[in-house]
């Protein structure tokens, strides 16, 4: 089983990926939409932040975005395709991430082997808190992959990694 502080350190190379992948990028930039059925930037990282909301409550934590975020980035949520209600700015969504990752770190240092094999439950049925985490940690990577590709729609032309 991964460890804790493993897990706290994948979440921590997802957010050096996003910071590295929007390095130079414009509020503006992040809500640039694809040519292609998907969503931009901005959605993309409030979808992150909302599901490391759900991150942090199911560590036992309080969210970072709270219910404007999930209403505005959540799973089913409309595509951002301009500035308006419930739209964040860029910098705000980073700084929302750093956040997060403070308290997923602190939340993981602390967590026991007892709390980990509790049962919860998702949209599959019940399963354990362990493997809830490691499911939204995979989504998490899901979308910091597409970040690649939205940089680029912003005319970078480069190569991050």
């Amino acid at each position: 089983m991964i460890r804790p502080q493993e897990l706290a350190g994948a979440f921590e190379r997802n957010l050096e990926m996003i910071k590295m992948q929007t390095k130079g990028l414009s509020h503006e930039d992040s809500l640039l939409q694809p040519p292609f059925r998907g969503n931009c930037l901005n959605w993309v990282l409030g979808h992150i932040v909302e599901t490391r909301d759900r991150i942090l409550e199911l560590l036992g934590e309080l969210p970072i975005g709270g219910e404007g975020v999930r209403a505005r980035y959540g799973y089913g949520s409309e595509p951002v395709c301009a500035d308006g209600e419930g739209v964040l700015r860029l910098e705000t969504l980073l700084e929302a991430l750093e956040r997060s990752q403070e308290r997923i770190n602190a939340a993981l240092q602390r967590i026991t082997v007892e709390e980990l094999t509790k049962e919860t439950e998702d949209h599959r049925g019940k399963t354990r808190v362990a493997e809830r985490l490691f499911f939204l940690y995979f989504h998490e990577t899901y979308h910091v992959g597409q970040t690649e590709l939205l940089r680029q729609l912003a005319g970078t032309n480069d190569k991050v990694i």
